[in-house]
């Protein structure tokens, strides 16, 4: 798996590599089959690549505020910049196998989870957007909803995202995640606690 350091080209940078890759974020808050929230980070992060499925950069680990039941504990965090050819929705098939191998099963939305995948960003893919708004903003059975619908809304999404590509801006919303990190950061559901 690549590091967040500099790359082997001498100019070229994880965040310079945003453009035309795919951002998924990562988050767990529950012991699972893999261990720990951040064991089973780590893991779906090798389970991704094990797909064939490149890992150009991952961000730090953030323990941020559960979205949803206050009961449940704090989730852990992260981003992760890939690089396939698959397409979206067969990425997306790749990523719900590896959240049933690491134990996840159903639940009620915005729920506790042994690991949650979602794909925030396809090389800058519009979809299921209209004038600014996502069709699809409900949790439950949707299509998939191209950028996530609610990536822009979560602090624990646009932090670890940041960190691998400075420069990202929404693709519908044609705003970069600096702007949205700080109309957010301080009040948004799923607020950043620390970094781990």
């Amino acid at each position: 798996m690549a590091a967040l350091t500099q790359h082997r080209c001498n100019n070229v940078t994880p965040q310079s590599l945003a453009r035309g890759k795919v951002l998924v974020g990562l988050g767990a808050n529950c012991l699972g089959p893999w261990g720990t929230s951040a064991e089973t980070i780590a893991q779906a992060l090798g389970e991704i690549e094990r797909a064939g499925v490149a890992v150009i950069a991952v961000s730090p680990l953030y323990q941020t505020a559960a979205v949803g039941s206050a009961s449940q504990p704090p989730y852990v965090n992260a981003v992760a910049m890939l690089d396939t050819s698959l397409s979206p929705d067969a990425l997306l098939r790749v990523l719900k196998a590896i959240e049933r191998r690491s134990g996840r099963r159903g639940g009620r939305p915005w729920g506790p989870r042994t690991l949650d995948l979602d794909i925030v960003d396809y090389g800058g893919l519009v979809r299921h957007w209209v004038r600014g708004r996502s069709t699809f903003r409900a949790a439950g059975a949707r299509p998939l909803v191209l950028p996530h619908p609610l990536a822009h809304e979560r602090p624990f999404v646009l932090k670890p995202l940041l960190d691998i590509a400075s420069d990202w801006r929404h693709p519908a919303l044609k705003q970069s995640g600096s702007e949205l990190w700080h109309r957010i950061s301080a009040h948004g559901q799923g607020r950043v606690l620390k970094r781990l």
